[in-house]
C-alpha cells in the first residue's frame, strides 16, 4: 500500500472517486464536533430567563494551573519593595480569605478560592512583572506654544468629571517608565489628542473633531515613518465620551487599524471592534480610602438612579418605581447618592445613551455589588477579570423577573459576590501617581496584550 503522504503528490486523475467525497465529508463532520464543543463548554455571559437564576460558577484555571507569583530575581517590581501577592488577591486587610467553604489547594500549598477573580491569575501576575520591566510607548511630541496643546498635552491640574478617565490616563503615562524617547524600543505609538477636550474647543467643536483627526494623521504620517509601516496598527489613542466612535469617520485607516481605548465599548454599534479595542472604566473622581460597611447594614436590596434616556432605562423605572425591595429612582435624589449605594446589597448599571456610566465604579467603591443591565457591554479590564465572580449581567428582557433574580441569590453566594468586589475595586480607582494594580496599570496591561510581536525596523 502506498504510504499516505503519496497521496499528494499523485494526479487527480488518479485518485479513487470517493475520496472527494470522503475529504470533505470528514471535514464537514469535524468541524461540526469542534462547533458543538465549543457550544456545550463556553459559559453564557447573560443570565436569561431561559434558566435557573441560581449562581454556579465554573472553576477558575486555577483547576489545572494552580497559581503561585512568579517573582523577579530581585523579589521587587519596578515600582515595589516588595511583591505585592496580598494587595492582588487578598482582602482589604491584605489576607486571603475564602468565600465558600470549599477551596481550592495547589501542589504547593497555595489556597485559591474556587471562584477566581481573574481569569488565570498565575499568568496575569507574570505578564505584569514582564509589562512592567520592558514595556515601552512612544509619544508623538508637542509644543506647549502649539495652539492645540491644551488637547495634546496631559492637564496640569487633578482631572474631574465625569469623562476624567480620559485625562487620568494620559497624566500617568507621561509620568510613567513606560514612555521612552526613542521610538526605535517602542511597542506602541500613543496618538495623545484629547477627544473630551477637542470637543470643548471653539475652534474644533463636536462638528469638526472627524477633519482635525484626518489632518492630524496626515500630517504625523507626512512627518514621521512609524504609521506607514504598519497602516497604524501598532499606534493607540483613548476616548471616554461617545463622540470619539465617531470621531474616526474621515480617518478610515485609524478605525480599521489603531487601538481604541474606549469607555463607550459595546460589541453591537460602529466604530468599536472587540479584541483589537479594549474598554477604558468610566470613574467619577474620588480621592478619599473606598468606605467599609457591612452586609448587614445594607437594608435595600437593589437601588438606580439616574436620568430615563434610553428604554431600558424606561423599562426599569416602569417596572421597579413604587417597589418596596428595588428603588428606582429619576430625577434628583432626596438623599445622598453615597448613602443609597452603602445602603443596598445590589447597584444597578443600567445603559443609557451608551452602554458605559460610571456606575459600575461607583458601585464598586460602596462595595456594592453590581447588577449590568447592558447588553453588548465589552467590560473593562474583561481579558483579566473574571465579572461572574464580581457581578451578575441580567438580559435587559428580564427586567420584569429581576427580583426574583436577586431573591434567587443565596446569603453565601452573595457573601462570595461581595467578597470578590472588596478585592477586585482596586482595579477601577485613578491615583495621581498612580500605583501598582490601580486603573492605569489595568489598562497599560490591555495595551501590552495588544502590542504586536514583531518590531518594524526603519531600514
Amino acid at each position: 500500500m502506498a504510504h499516505p503522504s503519496m497521496l499528494l503528490h499523485r494526479p487527480l486523475a488518479s485518485l479513487p472517486s470517493n475520496t472527494f467525497f470522503f475529504l470533505p465529508a470528514t471535514l464537514a463532520l469535524f468541524t461540526t464536533l469542534f462547533i458543538l464543543f465549543y457550544i456545550f463548554t463556553t459559559p453564557s455571559l447573560f443570565i436569561s430567563h431561559k434558566h435557573k437564576h441560581n449562581l454556579k460558577y465554573p472553576l477558575g484555571p486555577s483547576q489545572s494551573s494552580p497559581l503561585t507569583p512568579i517573582l523577579p530575581s530581585n523579589g521587587s517590581f519596578h515600582l515595589s519593595a516588595k511583591f505585592p501577592f496580598n494587595d492582588v488577591f487578598g482582602g482589604e486587610d491584605g489576607t486571603v480569605s475564602p468565600v465558600s467553604s470549599r477551596s481550592h489547594f495547589g501542589s504547593k500549598g497555595n489556597s485559591m478560592n474556587d471562584i477566581d477573580v481573574f481569569h488565570d491569575g498565575d499568568i496575569f501576575l507574570e505578564d505584569y512583572q514582564q509589562m512592567n520591566r520592558s514595556f515601552k510607548i512612544y509619544v508623538y511630541p508637542h509644543r506647549r506654544d502649539d495652539p492645540f496643546a491644551h488637547a495634546f498635552l496631559p492637564v496640569d491640574f487633578e482631572p474631574g468629571g465625569n469623562y476624567a478617565s480620559e485625562s487620568y490616563f494620559k497624566k500617568a503615562l507621561m509620568n510613567s517608565h513606560f514612555i521612552t524617547e526613542d521610538p526605535r524600543k517602542a511597542d506602541l505609538f500613543f496618538l495623545p489628542f484629547s477627544i473630551a477636550r477637542l470637543r470643548h474647543d471653539r475652534k474644533v467643536g463636536g462638528g469638526g473633531i472627524q477633519s482635525f483627526i484626518r489632518d492630524y494623521i496626515s500630517n504625523i504620517s507626512t512627518k514621521y515613518p512609524y504609521w506607514n509601516r504598519t497602516g497604524g496598527a501598532d499606534h493607540f489613542y483613548v476616548a471616554c465620551h461617545s463622540i470619539g466612535r465617531s470621531a474616526m469617520a474621515k480617518a478610515e485607516e485609524v478605525k480599521l487599524n489603531a487601538i481604541q481605548i474606549a469607555c463607550s465599548s459595546s460589541y453591537f454599534l460602529p466604530g468599536y471592534v472587540a479584541h483589537k479595542d479594549a474598554s477604558l472604566p468610566q470613574v467619577w473622581p474620588r480621592t478619599d480610602d473606598p468606605p467599609t460597611i457591612t452586609t448587614s447594614e445594607r437594608n435595600k436590596l437593589a437601588f438606580f438612579a439616574g436620568a430615563i434616556n434610553s428604554p431600558v432605562r424606561e423599562k426599569l423605572v416602569k417596572f421597579w418605581r413604587n417597589d418596596s425591595e428595588i428603588y428606582a429612582h429619576f430625577g434628583r435624589l432626596k438623599t445622598p447618592y453615597a448613602d443609597e449605594l452603602l445602603g443596598s446589597k445590589f447597584c444597578l448599571h443600567v445603559k443609557g445613551f451608551e452602554v458605559n456610566t460610571a456606575r459600575i465604579a461607583d458601585s464598586l467603591y460602596y462595595g456594592c455589588v453590581p447588577i449590568i443591565l447592558a447588553n453588548y457591554y465589552d467590560l473593562p479590564f474583561a481579558d483579566i477579570l473574571n465579572w461572574k465572580s464580581f457581578s451578575i449581567a441580567v438580559v435587559t428582557v428580564d427586567i420584569p423577573l429581576l427580583k426574583k433574580i436577586l431573591r434567587g441569590i443565596t446569603s453565601d453566594e452573595y457573601s462570595s459576590l461581595r467578597g470578590n468586589v472588596l478585592k477586585v475595586r482596586k482595579h477601577f480607582q485613578w491615583h495621581v501617581p498612580p500605583i501598582d494594580f490601580d486603573a492605569f496599570f489595568m489598562v497599560m496591561y490591555e495595551l501590552w496584550l495588544r502590542r504586536s510581536c514583531i518590531r518594524m525596523s526603519d531600514d
